[in-house]
Formats: structure tokens, C-alpha cells, sequence
């Protein structure tokens, strides 16, 4: 009988200023590490688009929070697909020069890479994104015309037959804020990321069908302090290629699990979810806690936020690193148990029958 292939999660939240993994694709390289010792990694677009920089690789599902949230909770699978038929959205507030580049990408990854994208739509009004900030320095935004969103999409869908949209809504400019120099620099928040959840959580719960987004910026000026975690967004006109590959091989979903086929992956077949420490108010953690997955937290990836598993009744395996983290992925895969890889090893107490 072969082994169930082990499945891992992988989330870092969007728009809380983690310090890995919230920046411009920056919690890619632990997305490749892991995926080199799980047989199944599935993550978010947070996780794997950075801009112009991408890593496809075949045993990572790119998956929006939405869906996620909707797989952790039982009622959606994930079905992998060798390839997507992929439609754009533009925002009609982007300015013909700006638009015309976001259109040279999607052209670029089809002649380079090879991506199946079919038509794209300009929506009928502008989305109208703004941009929001809590107090406690988390990120959030709004969109003034959903209505234009949806009508794009499902022309999309009606029309072309897509199986995943791309969208690209014109973002505020102000090169001149606080928080933009302080992330430009690694010590603050991704001011455009909450805004980007909300637009693809919308499309994704309307249509039930894979949707990423990237914001249309005018080009910033050139700093040569700017950080290394920040610099995949400083080296290009658009931030579309990162999203488009990671669409273009999107598990779709399953909305019915009696239409479920032998491929498909469930949340009873996740063996491990790996998230930062003070990050684990989320709806994805808190379904798989009621699970017997093995839910790791990694303290230095420190956020914004602080809810620690502790006041939730979560139990976890609390690490220091995603080196360390992923020692333990490695010991959960092989069904070694951790102590065994302890110099000094207690021996079993005897327990008295009742």
C-alpha cells in the first residue's frame, strides 16, 4: 500500500506587517523549502506572487484566502489542473499608458511562459479601491463599485469559458506616505495588501472559480536604501506575471463533494499548517484546530497582530524558526517522534488499571 502524500499548509496573513512573508514575495523561499519536504503544499497568492519574481513549482496549490478558508472549513475540495484558461480584468480607472503595460505582461507570459490567457474585459466603471489602516497598523481597504467587478467576471466566465481571473485595479498613489517609506525600507505594513484580499474574496465567493489580483502603481522613484524584501516591486511597470503564473495552474474548486473524484484534496487529508505565532485568529487555523492536524507556529515571524493559540485553546508545536519548523515537518512526515532526536530519553511510566 503506497503512503498518503503529506500535506501541509502554509499561511502568512495578508496586510499585518509579518516579518517574513509580508512583503513583495518574500516567504517564497520557505514555500520552496517546504514544498521540498511535503508531497502536497498548498498556500495563498500572499505567500508566492512577488511581482515580477515568481517560482512555479508542480506539488504547490496557489489557492485565495477565500477558498482556503472554504477548504479548511470541509465544504470546499481541490481539484489540480495541468492548466488554466485565464481572463483579465482591468480597472477603467487605469490610465491608457499604465493599462497598456499590464496588457504587454499578460502578452509577455503567453509568448515566454507559455500561459494559456484568453480575452480580458475593462470594467464598465472604476472599481474605486481605498485604502484603510486600524490602528493597530494592520492594512485594510474597500472598493466603491463591486458591481463593476462582478459584471467583468462574469462576462469572463459566460463568455469565454475562463477558468481563473487575474485582476488589475488602479491603487491610490502616495509616494509621499509614512507607511509606503516604511515599507519601501522592511519596517512596515504592505499598505495595498487588505484591499487586495477584498477584491479577490469577492470574485472567488460570487463565482467559485481561482482569482488572484495586482494593484496598477504608477513606477515609484528611485531609492537606493530600499529594502531586499521590497525590491521585486522596484524592478518593473507591473506586478501581474507572479499572479498570472501562479493562476495558471490553480487547483479549481469543488463545491460538492459527491461530484468529488479519486484526485481531489480534502482538509481530512492536511497532516500540518504552518502559520506565524501571534497570527492564529484566522478562520483557516481555527477549523483545522478541531482537527487532529499538527498546527506549528514560528515565533520570529512576529506581525502586527497578537493573537497567540494559547487563549484559543489551540494546541500547537511552537518553534523559533521556519528552519526549525521545518525539522519538524520532516520528523511529523517520517513518523519519528520529536524527543527521539533528544540526546536523553525518559522511560515509559506505568499507568495502574482502574
Amino acid at each position: 500500500m503506497n503512503q498518503l502524500p503529506y500535506t501541509v499548509i502554509l499561511i502568512v496573513p495578508t496586510g499585518i506587517g509579518a516579518a517574513i512573508g509580508g512583503y513583495a514575495g518574500d516567504a517564497m523561499p520557505v514555500a520552496r523549502a517546504i514544498a521540498s519536504v511535503a508531497d502536497r503544499l498548498i498556500t495563498h497568492p500572499n505567500v508566492l506572487n512577488g511581482a515580477q519574481l515568481y517560482w512555479s513549482l508542480p506539488n504547490v496549490f496557489y489557492v485565495e484566502g477565500y477558498g482556503l478558508d472554504q477548504f479548511a472549513s470541509g465544504s470546499w475540495g481541490l481539484r489540480p489542473v495541468h492548466q488554466n484558461r485565464i481572463g483579465l480584468i482591468l480597472d477603467q480607472g487605469i490610465e491608457p499608458d499604465l493599462q497598456l503595460r499590464q496588457l504587454q505582461a499578460a502578452d509577455a507570459t503567453r509568448a515566454t511562459l507559455g500561459l494559456n490567457l484568453r480575452d480580458y474585459v475593462i470594467t464598465d466603471a472604476a472599481i474605486g479601491v481605498q485604502l484603510r489602516t486600524s490602528n493597530s497598523g494592520v492594512s485594510w481597504g474597500t472598493i466603491q463599485n463591486p458591481g463593476t467587478l462582478l459584471r467583468a467576471a462574469e462576462t469572463l466566465i459566460n463568455k469565454v469559458r475562463v477558468d481563473a481571473i487575474a485582476v488589475v485595479a488602479r491603487f491610490p498613489d502616495d509616494m509621499d506616505s509614512p507607511a509606503l517609506q516604511q515599507y519601501r525600507h522592511g519596517q512596515g505594513v504592505d499598505p495595498l495588501a487588505g484591499a487586495e484580499a477584498v477584491i479577490s474574496h469577492l470574485v472567488v465567493r460570487e463565482f467559485q472559480v481561482p482569482c488572484a489580483h495586482a494593484p496598477a502603481l504608477l513606477p515609484l522613484p528611485l531609492d537606493p536604501d530600499i529594502s531586499p524584501r521590497s525590491a521585486a516591486e522596484e524592478i518593473g511597470y507591473t506586478f501581474l506575471p507572479s499572479v498570472l503564473v501562479g493562476l495558471s495552474r490553480a487547483p479549481q474548486f469543488v463545491t460538492n463533494q459527491q461530484q468529488s473524484s479519486p484526485h481531489d484534496i480534502w482538509a481530512n487529508q492536511v497532516d500540518a499548517v504552518v502559520i506565524p505565532a501571534t497570527a492564529c485568529g484566522g478562520a483557516t487555523v481555527l477549523s483545522f484546530s478541531q482537527e487532529s492536524v499538527q498546527i506549528i507556529t514560528v515565533q520570529e515571524n512576529h506581525t502586527k497582530l497578537y493573537v497567540p493559540p494559547e487563549p484559543l485553546g489551540i494546541k500547537v508545536v511552537q518553534v523559533n524558526s521556519y528552519l526549525e519548523a521545518i525539522g519538524v515537518l520532516a520528523t511529523h512526515k517520517a513518523g519519528i517522534t520529536p524527543t527521539a532526536l533528544n540526546p536523553h530519553i525518559s522511560s515509559l511510566n506505568r499507568l495502574n488499571p482502574n
